[in-house]
């Protein structure tokens, strides 16, 4: 999925129906993810489809949701 994929202007989380961002990858060890900051979770995409099921979110916790935060900034 890219950042401009008229798909991210659809898709909400699944819990408070909110908007998602996308996480890239910025290293070899993560993975595409789509991120509510609003409650601290993040969505997996497996093979280019978002995970979007309230069992599939992972709670971030308070220091990652900062550097996640940071990395949507930029």
């Amino acid at each position: 999925m890219n950042p401009d994929d008229p798909l991210l202007q659809i898709l909400a989380c699944p819990l408070d129906k909110g908007s998602l961002h996308l996480l890239v990858p910025t290293g070899p060890t993560e993975h595409e993810a789509l991120y509510n900051p609003r409650l601290h979770r993040r969505y997996p995409i497996v093979d280019g489809i978002p995970q979007l099921l309230p069992s599939s979110g992972e709670q971030v916790s308070d220091a990652e949701h900062e550097i996640l935060l940071e990395r949507m900034a930029r």
